[in-house]
């Protein structure tokens, strides 16, 4: 989705038109969800920094792929959350920030644990100081990742959290961490737990972009455990969900669930993939080793309760599987050589 339509989707939302005018700063917004929060600010009428993390290259990220008439109206910010003082300077005179930049890998958080603690918890803990002495508002991403193997189905707020991973509990670390300001200090901290969120831009190491790109790149597929059932939102409908708690004086204080209220089987996203697709020869590879998560690491299933987003924000999904789906093998055919560079 895209120009015009774009536009029309998300101005059909009344909290769209609250963003003109207002002075935002995106934290890792060379990322994936982040450059289409970037993306729908700039189509609001907003004035946003964006903060991409420093690289010897000057690369952006996937802000490149957004429109050249909105990227002039954008200021970039190279820099790291890890960096207390840069934070406390970026923040300042802003009106709101939304704080997407993490490390998100799963299989590279079994690598790197203490990477993850520095940039989720520390990074976080910097921000929030941050917004804390700026006076700023704030919106913090958590994500279902935290709740692990559903306890139960579908998964309401009050759920227990669950660190199955050294990524998920970063992210536990980092979500209470945010709780906390609001309960000391008062800070107008808003948490936000998207599900599964997927769509053009996203990184190849995701099972949908993964799945996408091999098809396009050699017509042979390797994938993991096709068991696991997952929510999965296409990423304009998250976006507005990151929109609509920004908006909303309700939701201060508040941990809120963003998901499709639909789950799919991993097997059942691939078939789909492959219906869409319309080529019966492709081989599919099962339980490839390097796409298989450690047994007691493997999250068996996700399916959010969207009750309080309903009730609090206004807001509901309005796109469906096969909208994502279309839109993201249209962008992976026109950039697959691209999307082969982010794997990790």
């Amino acid at each position: 989705m895209h120009g015009d339509a774009l536009l029309e989707f998300y101005k059909a939302d009344d909290w769209f038109s609250s963003y003109a005018g207002k002075r935002v700063l995106v934290t890792g917004a060379g990322g994936f969800i982040p450059s289409h929060l970037t993306e729908a600010l700039l189509l609001a009428g907003a004035h946003v920094t964006a903060l991409v993390k420093y690289n010897g290259r000057g690369d952006i990220g996937n802000l490149r792929f957004m429109p050249a008439g909105l990227r002039e109206a954008l200021t970039v910010q190279l820099g790291d959350i890890t960096d207390g003082p840069l934070m406390r300077r970026v923040c300042a005179d802003q009106d709101m920030v939304f704080h997407l930049a993490a490390l998100i890998g799963i299989p590279y958080s079994y690598i790197a644990p203490q990477h993850y603690v520095n940039t989720n918890v520390q990074g976080t803990l910097n921000v929030l100081e941050a917004c804390r002495e700026n006076g700023t508002p704030m919106v913090h991403t958590s994500t279902s990742e935290t709740y692990g193997t559903a306890l139960y189905t579908p998964i309401d707020e009050a759920h227990a959290l669950q660190g199955q991973s050294p990524y998920s509990a970063s992210k536990v670390g980092a979500d209470m961490l945010a709780e906390s300001y609001y309960r000391s200090f008062d800070l107008p901290v808003r948490i936000l737990r998207p599900f599964n969120t997927f769509g053009p831009r996203q990184s190849a190491r995701a099972f949908i972009p993964s799945v996408i790109h091999q098809l396009y790149a050699n017509g042979k597929i390797n994938v993991g455990s096709l068991a696991p059932k997952r929510d999965l939102s296409p990423v304009w409908d998250t976006v507005r969900g990151f929109l609509a708690i920004g908006a909303s004086d309700a939701a201060i204080g508040k941990l809120i669930n963003i998901g499709n209220g639909t789950t799919q089987t991993m097997r059942t996203v691939l078939d789909t993939i492959l219906k869409l697709h319309g080529d019966d020869s492709v081989i599919v590879t099962e339980n490839a080793p390097e796409r298989v998560r450690p047994e007691k690491s493997e999250v068996v299933e996700l399916l959010a309760d969207t009750r309080k987003a309903e009730r609090l924000l206004g807001w509901q999904p309005r796109l469906t599987l096969e909208d994502g789906l279309n839109a993201c093998m249209d962008f992976y055919k026109s950039n697959a050589e691209d999307a082969s560079r982010y794997r990790v």
